[in-house]
């Protein structure tokens, strides 16, 4: 039984962009069937002489790993079969062998990763994922690498490399935390080796100033809720502000979320935008008062920050972000004026 199988550039086909398909090719009783790879490489870059890619084409580590794990992969097939007494065919081992599960790249579960994460309308989380996908791309220039190339060497290159862009070193220590998280993801999927992990011997948590304080005095917080004010403009943050402390520290984008479907039996039950966990806390007078101020019976929403006519996630999303940096804006102002030790924040009510 004569079988041989190689990977081979077809000259007799040429695509648009002026390459030629990598093709499957195998021998098998005088007989040839070819199967293509689903890449290309341009004729000048491939050694026909010897039948391999040259060490300057482009894309040369991607390519070389795809070739030389589908040979591999046809090698066992063929050693398995034999050892099996199996008869077969070369049409049959290709078709055999195209059921398999192409392996996944970085660049695959990635793009995976995000739009599951756009389908569960997780918007927040997905942007940030996103954020590291495109300065992954920037930093490699793709990302057609297998998870085994993210190794420690990779890492640090890559810190070195986002530290030139003078990003902030939280904002670096972010973009690994979520880089891990993909790598552990890809652990889950199988599609690398736990052995193979990075962030054992490179540790993210030397990634993170040390962190200021973000939290008042009851004395500072009592001068802000009893901060007197005329100007609407000013009143609205002062409120915000007071709903969320006295809702144990609920985030703003909850607080635009809220419906009086949310009130039930004078307790508030939400659940986290952010996590989707569900949140349970008794409403004291003032939240009811505030509450009670601000909710027009022809919108859905408790405050006026979203309103019926805000359908999809990225009209939200803008709206939010639109109010939020307006109010923070008049609360540093408010701060200011106080005298506080530390800018004045809707996140610094959560943390108070």
């Amino acid at each position: 039984m004569n079988i041989t199988a190689n990977i081979v550039c077809y000259k007799s086909k040429t695509l648009s962009n002026g390459e030629h398909p990598l093709m499957i090719r195998v021998c098998k009783d005088g007989k040839k069937k070819y199967k293509s790879l689903g890449v290309s490489v341009n004729p000048k870059f491939w050694n026909f002489e010897k039948n391999t890619l040259k060490p300057n084409s482009p894309n040369y580590e991607y390519l070389s790993r795809i070739i030389a794990d589908k040979a591999s992969e046809l090698s066992e097939e063929i050693v398995k079969l034999k050892s099996e007494r199996k008869y077969f065919t070369a049409s049959t081992l290709l078709e055999e062998n195209s059921q398999r599960v192409k392996p996944r790249t970085v660049n695959d579960l990635f793009c995976e990763q995000i739009k599951r994460l756009q389908d569960e309308g997780r918007r927040g989380y997905m942007l940030s994922v996103k954020q590291v996908y495109n300065s992954l791309l920037m930093f490699n220039k793709h990302l057609d690498i297998y998870f085994t190339d993210i190794d420690t060497s990779f890492l640090r290159k890559y810190e070195t490399w986002l530290r030139k862009q003078e990003l902030a070193e939280n904002t670096i220590g972010i973009r690994f935390r979520t880089l891990r998280t993909i790598y552990n993801l890809a652990i889950e999927q199988n599609l690398v080796k736990a052995e193979s992990y990075p962030f054992k011997k490179y540790k993210v948590s030397h990634l993170q100033e040390e962190r200021v304080k973000r939290s008042l005095s009851k004395e500072d917080i009592e001068r802000i809720l009893t901060y007197k004010s005329t100007n609407n403009y000013m009143r609205f943050p002062i409120d915000i502000f007071a709903f969320t402390y006295y809702c144990g520290g609920i985030n703003f984008i909850d607080i635009a979320h809220l419906t009086q479907a949310n009130i039930i039996e004078g307790r508030l039950i939400y659940k986290r935008h952010k996590t989707g966990k569900l949140i349970k806390i008794p409403l004291c007078q003032q939240a009811l008062e505030l509450i009670k101020k601000y909710h027009c019976q022809e919108s859905p929403y408790l405050f006026p920050i979203l309103f019926g006519f805000h359908e999809t996630e990225i009209q939200k999303a803008n709206r939010i972000h639109k109010v939020i940096t307006k109010v923070n804006k008049r609360l540093k102002e408010i701060g200011e004026e106080l005298n506080l030790p530390i800018t004045l924040t809707t996140y610094v009510a959560r943390h108070s």
